[in-house]
């Protein structure tokens, strides 16, 4: 099936910490209750060489088509809250794409 990866960004510095921390609680238990129904999906935030957070998040979901994971992420508390700038892109995995003659 394939891959597609939700990259994001907060959008204002400005945001409150509660609020901030609310808004990722709501997300935690939206990306559990999608598990709880079978769909395959990871979501975690990238941290940089001094292991400090602040350079996004990352969510990984398997769809069918980029429109059935367009329409999953868009109910994602972050993007709700327009807390966040995100991209959502297919992953082509180039290892499954190689033909090798024998």
């Amino acid at each position: 099936m394939p891959i597609f990866i939700k990259t994001e960004k907060f959008k204002v510095n400005s945001l409150s910490k509660n609020f901030k921390k609310a808004i990722i609680k709501e997300h935690r238990y939206w990306v559990e209750s999608l598990k709880e129904t079978g769909i395959r999906i990871k979501s975690g935030y990238l941290i940089d060489n001094l292991q400090k957070p602040g350079g996004g998040g990352l969510l990984i979901i398997e769809c069918r088509t980029y429109k059935e994971a367009r329409k999953i992420l868009i109910n994602d508390p972050m993007i709700k809250h327009e807390i966040v700038d995100w991209e959502l892109h297919q992953w082509i995995d180039i290892h499954s794409k190689l033909r090798f003659n024998s």
